[in-house]
């Protein structure tokens, strides 16, 4: 069987370190919203999650900023949008998202894993936390971080 590319930029297997163990415990933040800042010619989009004292804010793409934003209005699009789809199949196959944790940071980049629950097994799948939070969201998932990346974030 062959193992799937690491999201990380390893030259060989020896490298790949086990679970990120250095971030601690995840902690439950709500998403405050997304957001579009301009400087100049330049767009920045993000997402803002929040433990109710620390923010972090998460650069997305802008199709992942309207994957967010269209939920968390309470809006629905005319057709499904990829999240929808997903959220569908996931709910067809009775499988459950449990949670999704922003639990990784690489450079400026962050990491999150979304669990889910398919016949009592717990299932853990890598994900963008853009693509994570859409799906939480459809879901009503609870959203985590870990204490460590929300204490980055705060300094």
């Amino acid at each position: 069987m062959e193992v799937p590319p690491s999201f990380f930029p390893y030259d060989s297997e020896d490298q790949i370190p086990g679970p990120h163990e250095g971030f601690g415990e995840p902690v439950a933040v709500r998403i405050e919203g997304v957001y579009v800042s301009q400087t100049g010619p330049d767009v920045q989009r993000f997402v803002l999650l929040t433990d109710g004292d620390r923010r972090l804010p998460i650069v997305i793409g802008e199709a992942e900023t309207y994957a967010i934003a269209v939920p968390l209005d309470k809006k629905k699009h005319l057709r499904p949008l990829t999240h929808d789809l997903l959220a569908s199949i996931l709910a067809k196959l009775d499988v459950q998202v449990n949670r999704v944790v922003v639990d990784d940071l690489w450079g400026s980049t962050y990491y999150a894993k979304i669990f889910l629950d398919a016949d009592g097994q717990e299932l853990e799948i890598d994900s963008r936390p853009s693509d994570a939070i859409a799906l939480a969201i459809r879901c009503d998932a609870p959203v985590y971080v870990a204490e460590g990346i929300l204490d980055q974030a705060a300094q």
